[in-house]
């Protein structure tokens, strides 16, 4: 316990929940959900308060320079808390170049972004806020000035903190609270492993032998949330001009040329479009894509190779993917923000 809370597993309700308990805060996993994978850094436990603060905070346009903007703007809970665009569209109608990766299940993961520059999410949520072509705002301190503004925060801030300071920090944990309590499990794959066998159609048993043979996908999308959290180059816009070097603009390794974070799979379906440039439109052009071994560059990650998937494996494969669909929460935003 040197660098993370202890997170305590207990089973709940048979084959149904595990309970996550940070401090004196409990919360209930789906099914399919692993309570001791989760992350939470131990100098910000999760509370009831603070969640709710972040809660405000993540929907909360004035976090941006021209009050147009909110997390939930890029992030949007109903579809599947990502953005129906390739990119997405910040003030002044900007855009940059990287599709709005998912919030759920961030719980179980510590760096963020496409590229991992971001040390866990409290890290992430600072850098939309001044990113002039997303929310703009010309500093932190400018953040905290505008919140301070905001009378009906301080008293929330107090409840969360212990006192109505109100700091860039502070903003941040409670935004991090929040997206911690993002998660998705119980899908019809969760319930067929739990022992439903009417759980999934026949096409995505099948996808899910597949998935987990002939198709590779268990390589990096591993595990109970279906990624790795580490970085391949699958050949993405690396045919461009001037390809987004992705993670080697972190670390400068020679071989992370290319390469991004692999994403979850949970609740895929509604993610639409696919890929860190938002290039891939549908599911099954990201399947017919790996079925040709994605695009050859000289840093393509070895675990990419042609599939040889038939058609009918195609749909199969599909039809597995949509099965891990399952019940999200966090959707619905506040009933009113503090004036």
């Amino acid at each position: 316990m040197t660098r993370a809370l202890l997170l305590v597993a207990v089973l709940a309700t048979p084959a149904f929940a595990e309970t996550l308990r940070s401090g004196s805060f409990t919360l209930e996993l789906p099914l399919g959900l692993q309570a001791g994978a989760a992350y939470v850094p131990d100098q910000n436990p999760l509370s009831a308060d603070k969640i709710a603060l972040g809660r405000l905070l993540y929907f909360d346009p004035r976090l941006s320079k021209d009050g147009t903007i909110s997390c939930a703007s890029c992030h949007i809970p109903f579809h599947g808390f990502t953005d129906p665009h390739p990119t997405s569209e910040g003030v002044g109608h900007q855009h940059g170049t990287r599709n709005s990766p998912t919030v759920i299940n961030r719980l179980f993961a510590k760096e963020q972004f496409w590229d991992g520059r971001a040390a866990d999410l409290e890290d992430q949520a600072k850098g939309p806020m001044v990113n002039p072509v997303e929310m703009a705002m010309p500093s932190h301190d400018a953040v905290v000035q505008r919140l301070r503004g905001i009378a009906g925060y301080a008293p929330l801030f107090k409840k969360a903190f212990g006192t109505e300071e109100i700091t860039i920090d502070r903003v941040t944990q409670a935004i991090a609270s929040f997206e911690r309590t993002v998660v998705s499990g119980n899908s019809p794959y969760d319930r067929y492993q739990a022992g439903d066998k009417d759980a999934l159609s026949p096409a995505a048993v099948r996808g899910a032998a597949l998935f987990d043979g002939k198709a590779n996908c268990r390589t990096c999308h591993t595990g109970f949330n279906f990624t790795d959290e580490s970085y391949h180059n699958l050949g993405v816009g690396m045919t461009g001009p001037k390809p987004d070097l992705g993670r080697y603009e972190i670390t400068k390794v020679d071989s992370d040329r290319g390469a991004f974070k692999t994403p979850t799979l949970r609740d895929v379906a509604l993610t639409a479009p696919y890929m860190h440039d938002g290039s891939e439109a549908t599911l099954r052009e990201v399947v017919e894509f790996y079925n040709r071994g994605g695009n050859k560059n000289p840093w393509l990650s070895k675990e990419i190779k042609p599939l040889g998937l038939s058609p009918r494996e195609v749909d199969d494969l599909v039809a597995f993917l949509e099965s891990l669909t399952g019940d999200v929460t966090g959707l619905e935003p506040p009933p009113a923000l503090p004036k």
